[in-house]
């Protein structure tokens, strides 16, 4: 559905630059096949943590309350950033792998499909 402002050439800073998170950047994450979290978690990390120091930090914190969560092989995860596969090194960090204010991080694990394989 499209939007037309009320006014003529509506123009506004958007409140979520980057700029305005320092050193830091805002970074979407989303566990695919498992709706009982209906849309990605917005976190705001640095982008010289690593991808293990996001996994311990930040997606435990948004997503350990499902019950799945404990059993993921992290081994086995399949990774997107941006709509593109991601190779998992869990040593390098988040800039060295491409990742930038804003980005959209998904993750599948094959072998878990949701609470009592209902995608939940």
């Amino acid at each position: 559905m499209t939007v037309r402002a009320i006014v003529e050439n509506y123009q506004f800073e958007p409140l979520d630059l980057q700029a305005r998170y320092g050193e830091n950047m805002l970074l979407f994450i989303g566990w695919d096949h498992h709706t009982l979290f209906c849309s990605a978690h917005a976190f705001v990390v640095s982008p010289n943590q690593t991808l293990q120091e996001l996994v311990d930090g930040q997606i435990k914190a948004g997503f350990s309350q499902h019950p799945e969560f404990e059993k993921i092989d992290w081994s086995k995860v399949q990774f997107n950033l941006n709509r593109q596969p991601l190779t998992a090194d869990y040593t390098k960090s988040l800039k060295e792998l491409g990742f930038d204010h804003k980005s959209l991080l998904r993750f599948v694990t094959p072998e878990l499909d949701g609470f009592k394989s209902a995608h939940v």
